[in-house]
């Protein structure tokens, strides 16, 4: 079939034509869009913590009233929780990934900065936090025992010590000596002096998303060693096949120590993750069910028209196959058809998806989409055209040559 008759017919059916086009060139352009946002949703999702996230779960507690014993108190619900069948650490820490808390510290690489170098998150917990956490060292060591500083000597009016060591990520590290060996290294940020870095970790993700993705694994950890008042988290790894029974085992030995405290939360780290991303879940399956609902009145549009088109030029049809048309010449005239109709519309569609991608990137502060979503959508659409269409050419493929010879 030549493309001029097709270019024709459709110049006869302006109308129904470019409703078609616009029907295709909006899917096209939404399309392209919500795949894009689906896969940034799925990507933030999917991001590692660099923790052994099958094996953590988590304690949170507070005190009932003054506790002016809660330094000693902790160090024996650690030793009891240690103590526990399937616990391989444990430890107590202010904050944990997924937790939503907003421990951040500016960092300068000299004491003269009037403005810091980067925020980064700052985990405090004693020696046994890195391997309770299960974060994978790249390289220099964790703390030892001597280094710890104890957090009510710190935090004493007109203490001014100094928090002589901190292991950071490797993120970290990279932004503040791009290149170089951090191993030594000296930054300020709490604490009188300078905190020398003593270790690398690969990736430790922060509890929020301050700073956005390219911070996402600013984070330090600080040896100090603080009471379950302050940090409120205790963190246990544990066997994963017996991650419920050691949480509630867990909770008994802790309300046994201290009967006047409440368990606010337990949970694994999985469980807070599933929490933490709920919302993003939900939006990625109103947009598959927004994407799939557009598709489906897309070919519904599709299917009518070629429906009309066939009922109005059965006679035509019945013309061609009587001078010697096959069924399948009929069958792809239809199909190249509806081709030319689907590749205006994405066309069109694409420079839609590029103006819309621009308004959400100054509305909404998203990043720019990438080119690989437009071939993407555009396959999409072509195949959903073809296969739309297909139903109704058959229909036309099937009108017999005899239709030519009665009367209109």
């Amino acid at each position: 079939m030549e493309l001029r008759p097709i270019l024709s017919t459709l110049r006869r059916h302006k109308t129904a034509s470019a409703l078609i086009v616009l029907e295709i060139a909006l899917s096209c352009a939404i399309i392209c869009n919500a795949m894009f946002l689906i896969g940034g949703r799925l990507e933030r999702m999917d991001r590692p913590t660099g923790q052994a996230e099958d094996e953590i779960v988590r304690i949170q507690i507070t005190g009932i009233g003054q506790d002016d014993n809660a330094a000693a108190l902790t160090a024996t619900d650690l030793a009891a929780l240690r103590a526990l069948p399937g616990v391989k650490s444990a430890s107590v820490t202010n904050q944990l990934t997924f937790g939503g808390s907003s421990w951040n510290s500016g960092v300068n690489l000299t004491q003269e900065q009037t403005q810091v170098n980067l925020s980064s998150s700052t985990y405090l917990g004693d020696e046994k936090l890195p391997e309770t956490l299960g974060l994978q060292l790249v390289s220099g060591r964790f703390f030892t025992a001597d280094e710890m500083v104890d957090w009510d000597a710190f935090s004493a009016p007109g203490a001014n010590l100094a928090v002589p060591v901190s292991i950071i990520t490797r993120d970290m590290a990279e932004a503040l000596w791009p290149g170089e060996d951090p191993l030594g290294k000296t930054y300020y940020s709490w604490g009188e002096g300078g905190t020398r870095v003593v270790g690398v970790v690969d990736k430790l993700a922060r509890p929020n998303e301050m700073g956005g993705p390219a911070q996402y694994y600013y984070s330090s950890i600080l040896p100090l060693r603080i009471p379950f008042n302050v940090g409120g988290n205790y963190v246990l790894r544990v066997d994963p096949d017996r991650r419920a029974e050691t949480l509630d085992a867990a909770e008994q030995a802790l309300l046994r120590n201290g009967p006047n405290r409440i368990i606010l939360e337990k949970q694994t780290l999985e469980e807070m993750r599933s929490d933490y991303y709920r919302q993003d879940r939900a939006m990625s399956w109103m947009l598959v069910i927004v994407s799939v609902l557009l598709l489906v009145v897309t070919a519904l549009g599709i299917v009518g028209l070629a429906s009309f088109w066939v009922a109005q030029r059965t006679k035509q049809i019945g013309v061609r196959r009587a001078l010697g048309a096959t069924r399948g010449q009929v069958l792809r005239y239809f199909q190249l058809e509806n081709f030319v109709l689907a590749t205006a519309g994405i066309v069109l569609g694409m420079m839609l998806a590029y103006g819309l991608n621009q308004l959400m990137m100054e509305r909404a502060e998203l990043p720019r989409l990438p080119a690989i979503y437009l071939p993407v959508g555009a396959l999409v659409l072509w195949l959903l055209g073809q296969l739309s269409v297909f139903g109704p050419a058959r229909r036309a493929a099937a009108v017999p040559p005899a239709v030519a010879t009665r009367s209109v």
